[in-house]
């Protein structure tokens, strides 16, 4: 066990739990949070050397908790997206480093780490938006009015689903129902006017947000 402390914040408790119980032990978890709001609170309580913080919440996601949060941790991003948009807003907001949920456990011990140390860690594939977007080779994200028509949680299903997962797939990925995928597809296809699955991994390719 290390004397590196982890608060953990994401909106789905199932998540939570299962992060610490692979992560308890070999860090030390002294909070975690659902949403903005208590996150802050538990941050600025706790003071822990790294948050582990979850991109798409309600209230204003990870990005609003780095900004309301005051200075000490450092911030790793967790999530399930790995858009070039959330990669970049959250490392220009003060976020230290972005892995996906699919990551393994010793890799993510090792990435809260590296962070408490003060290094700047990222899954591979992300890493080349970082150094794009800093280098000054990618254009500032723009407004998408399409897009921005869709809930957070919307977004989410709409870029698991536009790659190809199964219903089953996509409720296991986030913890949330089949039938809640279903409802989250539906409002996606008709926010967007599209008939099918297939309109929408078209629709979301042209985007590049897959």
């Amino acid at each position: 066990m290390t004397n590196t402390s982890v608060v953990i914040v994401d909106d789905h408790a199932m998540f939570r739990a299962g992060v610490r119980a692979e992560i308890e032990g070999r860090v030390s978890i002294v909070g975690e949070a659902g949403d903005v709001e208590d996150a802050v609170a538990v941050i600025n309580e706790t003071h822990p050397d790294v948050v582990l913080l979850d991109v798409h919440m309600p209230g204003g996601g990870g990005v609003e908790v780095i900004r309301k949060s005051q200075a000490g941790p450092h911030f790793l991003a967790l999530s399930v997206s790995d858009a070039a948009d959330d990669v970049i807003a959250i490392i220009r907001a003060g976020a230290r480093g972005y892995v996906t949920k699919n990551i393994e456990s010793d890799a993510l011990c090792d990435a809260i780490e590296r962070v408490a140390g003060g290094d700047a860690v990222f899954s591979p594939r992300l890493a080349g938006f970082v150094l794009d977007a800093f280098a000054g080779r990618m254009d500032a994200p723009v407004v998408d009015e399409e897009l921005d028509s869709l809930s957070e949680r919307e977004q989410e299903v709409m870029r698991l689903i536009a790659r190809g997962y199964a219903y089953k797939e996509v409720a296991k990925e986030l913890f949330i129902s089949v039938k809640t995928v279903e409802s989250h597809v539906s409002s996606v296809l008709r926010k967007l006017q599209l008939s099918n699955r297939y309109e929408l991994a078209r629709w979301a390719s042209d985007r590049r947000l897959i």
